[in-house]
Order: structure tokens, then sequence, then C-alpha cells
């Protein structure tokens, strides 16, 4: 998705969005006028399809001709309005934005809607360019302010890495967005933009008639001293109806998020929905509830990354009194005979597999065994910086790069496990993600140190900072990174409505730090995941994805050692 304005092509642009959208690309060139005649603005919109939604292809940019409106739609919509299976979403929400005619109609008809999606919507009869992301920034919007060194206001979903015209940004997701094109005359656009960008808040003040315009506060009522839990194999009474109620809510989640996806290159059979699968509790328990709803027929892809790490194989040489031949390789074009691709992720994954067999024996589990040599790495990396920017630290790298190869696809599975790997590659358009499961139930190692220091009001705050923060940390990077293969990430425990739901239940029901680890992290989603047979998965403990995979400080030095530094290179916009 690409608006620009003052400019008629952005073709550097437009070829990055490609890739994100391979079912079709569209462009729409519209002039408008000042009201004066002193001047004009060159309106450029650009769209690539990733088609997901409805029976037939719909292009984009939605517009009905010279003289109506214009929306590039980058997104879906799973609730708040009723979108039968053969419809397209991006149609239905045209429509509904064609019949708005104030600011508080078209705020009001996008807080109506839940689901993933960033937009930019021109409307014709206003003479107004709107612009906004989802209350959880869930999809990838960057803006650049025009400046005197290059006038031209561009809104865009994929990046080309720091670049000297362009000083990108992730829109902030706290307000909808709109350009004022009346408040331009003449020939100082830059002088009058600072004034015609302007910003209204998703909710009126005091008012909540919009159903998914932001997330739900937390709970703040907690008793003196919570009853605690005994086991995870016993349901306490007092969270025997909570546990039904989660499970319930997840696979709603799960199921608006599988089914009804239309097949573009295939026929039945190969897989049209993948899991991003570290074996971890929140990625087994997206899969398991995923079987319920993708078609029988269907494999289910489960995506598993392993990256050969010469610091980590070099480690282990060293331990073992041996060398290794990556110490040696400079340009990485060897593998190491010390390469292991048992990496924890990948163990996890194997045991959690082999457990969902168990469990679902008539659905065909792929585990895809993604291996990523050194080399490949190596020769990925200015792609991925590129498409991860304006995030550009050591830490964006690795949690980027493990996301990378993952939604790429390409490895190998077996038809048992001890049968010879043969090559696959995953044609899965939809890959579900376990990611917000750790905010919203209290899985991180620092939600405990923060209960032991302050107590339970203690953990109440900063589980509202995780939720407060979510907008602001990765979901657009990864969008991004995920989306240059033709791939979309859904997120089911990122669902407002099941946020909403979470929010609202009390914090001695979700977590309970008092506990061991892997007991009372994420408590709730643990006895859900038990009482659905998933036992292996229900004590897993928390490991962050760049050390799982070991995409971390794959080069070892210094400077590496701290995610929050900035990449080399990439500290400023060159």
């Amino acid at each position: 998705m690409l608006a620009v304005v003052r400019s008629c092509q952005h073709l550097q642009k437009q070829i990055v969005i490609r890739p994100a959208g391979p079912d079709a690309q569209k462009g729409i060139q519209l002039v408008h006028s000042s009201d004066d005649g002193s001047g004009n603005l060159r309106l450029s919109f650009f769209s690539s399809e990733l088609r997901l939604r409805g029976e037939e292809p719909v292009v984009q940019p939605h517009y009905a001709g010279p003289g109506s409106d214009v929306l590039c739609f980058n997104g879906e919509i799973f609730e708040g309005v009723n979108i039968k299976p053969h419809e397209n979403d991006g149609s239905r929400l045209y429509e509904m934005l064609q019949a708005c005619e104030t600011l508080e109609q078209v705020r009001n008809c996008i807080g109506s809607i839940e689901g993933p999606y960033a937009f930019v919507f021109y409307q014709h009869a206003s003479c107004r360019v709107f612009f906004a992301r989802d209350p959880l920034g869930r999809r990838s919007l960057l803006i650049h302010r025009l400046n005197e060194r290059n006038p031209h206001f561009l809104l865009t979903s994929v990046s080309i890495g720091p670049h000297p015209m362009y000083q990108v940004e992730e829109l902030d997701t706290t307000t909808i967005s709109f350009l004022e094109l009346r408040e331009f005359n003449g020939v100082e656009f830059t002088a009058q933009f600072a004034s015609a960008l302007k910003a209204i808040p998703r909710l009126p003040e005091g008012r909540s008639t919009c159903q998914y315009a932001s997330a739900s506060p937390l709970n703040r009522i907690f008793p003196d001293n919570p009853p605690r839990l005994q086991s995870l194999d016993v349901i306490p009474d007092f969270l025997l109806t909570t546990v039904d109620d989660l499970i319930s809510q997840l696979e709603k989640s799960v199921r608006l998020r599988v089914q009804n996806i239309p097949r573009i290159h295939h026929d039945k059979g190969p897989a049209s929905v993948a899991v991003l699968f570290s074996g971890g509790i929140d990625c087994t328990m997206i899969a398991f509830l995923a079987d319920r709803y993708v078609p029988s027929e269907e494999p289910i892809d489960l995506l598993n990354v392993a990256f050969e790490n010469p610091r980590k194989i070099g480690a282990a040489s060293k331990k073992r009194g041996k060398r290794t031949n990556v110490d040696r390789d400079e340009d990485g074009t060897t593998t190491s005979p010390d390469t292991s691709w048992l990496v924890p992720d990948r163990a996890a994954g194997l045991e959690e597999t082999q457990e969902l067999r168990k469990l679902c024996p008539t659905r065909r589990w792929n585990f895809v065994e993604i291996n990523v040599t050194y080399q490949e790495y190596q020769a990925a990396r200015e792609t991925v910086e590129a498409l991860m920017f304006p995030s550009r630290t050591v830490m964006d790298l690795s949690l980027a790069m493990a996301l990378y190869f993952a939604s790429r696809g390409q490895g190998q599975v077996r038809s048992h496990p001890t049968a010879i790997p043969e090559p696959y590659t995953s044609p899965a358009r939809v890959l579900l993600n376990g990611l917000g499961a750790d905010e919203l139930f209290g899985g991180y190692a620092r939600h405990r140190t923060t209960f032991n220091d302050g107590g339970w009001g203690s953990v109440l705050d900063e589980l509202q900072l995780e939720i407060d923060r979510i907008p602001t940390r990765n979901l657009g990077r990864d969008d991004r990174v995920i989306s240059s293969h033709g791939k979309e990430t859904r997120h089911p425990f990122l669902s407002l409505s099941f946020l909403n739901f979470v929010a609202q239940l009390p914090v001695h029901h979700k977590m309970d730090p008092r506990l061991d680890t892997g007991v009372g992290d994420k408590m709730l989603l643990r006895l859900a995941v038990r009482k659905l047979g998933l036992i292996e998965a229900s004590s897993r403990k928390k490991r962050a994805m760049q050390f799982g995979s070991h995409s971390a400080r794959m080069e070892g030095g210094e400077n590496d050692r701290r995610g929050d530094l900035l990449l080399s290179g990439l500290s400023q916009q060159s």
C-alpha cells in the first residue's frame, strides 16, 4: 500500500510493495486543484493485492471512477461487520466509508471494525486524506512528513531501508490522522503542511460508542490473599468457569482467522494455514485449536527455524576441546561439522508435534525444519535490515531474521521422525502467531520480579504497561518482514475481543508469581492447555524466539551483547 501527495510515481517503492501482494497491482493518479486555482496537488495511490478474502478477485485501490473516493486497505475485518464468505472486506469497508459525511462518522466507522489493518482513504467531497493503523498496530504503515529536502508526503506499508530522501517512522495508533487538502494553495506546500496535517482521537471524549477503538483497561480488583493453585492437574473451583471461558474465547479468535481462506493457485489438499512454531505453549495451543476449523483434508504446516550460529558452535567446540571450521571461514561458506540443528526450539517443536499428532491423529502435521546456514544469514542480512527499518537495533535484527526465514517456509519435512528428510516449501499464506500471550498472562520474568518488589498492585501496573505498549513494539516490523514473502501473519491472542476478555479477568486468575516458573507464569493459559490434553505443552517455560532458534548474537562481538544497541550503519539515515 502506497499513497503519495505531490508526486506522480515512486517506482522504487512500488517494486518493493509488489512481493507483498503478488495477485494484483494497480495505481491511481488524481489531481486536487486548490479552491482559488493557484495550484494543484498530485495524489498517487498504489496497492498490491494478497487475496485472502472473498470468492472473486478484487483489485485495489478501491475506486468507483472520477469524482469518487479512494481506499487503500491492508488488513482483515474479523468482527464488528458481518462479512460473508463470498464477500471482500475491503470492498465492504469502502461502501461504509463512502456513506460517511463527517469526521465523526469516519471515526465511528473505523471504530466499528476489529482486525489487523492499515488504510489510506481519500474522501473526495471533503478533500481529506484519512489514514490510520488498527489500535494494536498489527499492520505496518510508515509516514514520511515532507520537508525542504523532499517536499512529498508519503504513506507506505513497506520500507526500502535508510534513504537520504525519506525519514520514515511508524504511524502512531492512538488517533485517526487526516490531511486537509483545502488548506493548501499556491506553491507554499511545505510551509502549509504542518497546519494541514491533523488528527482526531479514536474515542469521543467521555464516550465509548466505538467498540473496537481501543483496548480495555485492566480489572484492578484483587483480594488481599488470593487462593493458590495446588497443581496444574486440578483446576480449582474459583477457576473452573474462567478456564472454560478462556478456551471458548481463544477458539473463536482462531476460528475467525482460519476459516474461509480462498484458494488462489492450488486445489484442495496443500496447506493454506501454517503456524510459526517454536514448540512453546502459546503456538501449540493455537495449532491445536486451528485443527478444529482448518479443512480436514489439508495439512497444517508447523514452521520451525534453526540457525547455524558460529558463536554457539565455537563455544561448544571449545568446551569439548575441539576447533570448528566456522571459526576459520570468514565468508561463512562452510557449514561446520559441529553444526547441530537441534536448537532449543527444534527440540521443543519436535516434542510438541508428537503431542499434536497423538491428540489430532487424523490431521497431517507437516513439521517444517527450516535450517539457516551462516552463509544464508549473511546473504539475507541487508535485505532484512531494509525490510525492518525504521526498526534498527541488534534485537530487531535477531527477531526479524527468525521471522524472515520462518515465513519464507523453505525447508524439509519427514514422513515420520526417523525418515530421511525431503525438501518442502510451505504454500500457506496465512501464518498464525502466538504473540501476545506473555503480555496478557504475565509470562515474562520481569512480572515475577515486579511482584517480589511491590506485590499485586505493581504487577497490575506492569501488565497495564505491557498492553499499552503493544502498538509501539514490533508488530509493524514483523508485518513488513513477513509480507515480503506474500504471506500474512494473524495473531489470535491479539484480537481486541480476546484481549478485552482477558483484561476484565482478576489478575490472580491469570497468573500467580508466588508459584514456580512453569506454573505461576501464564497460569490460566497453562490450565486451559492441560485441560485440552496438551500435557507437555502446559509446563513449557518461556524462551525468547531469538534464543530458542539461535538467531541472536550471530557475530559474537562485544556490540552484539546488548539487544538495544543500534546496528552499525543504521544509527541514522544516510
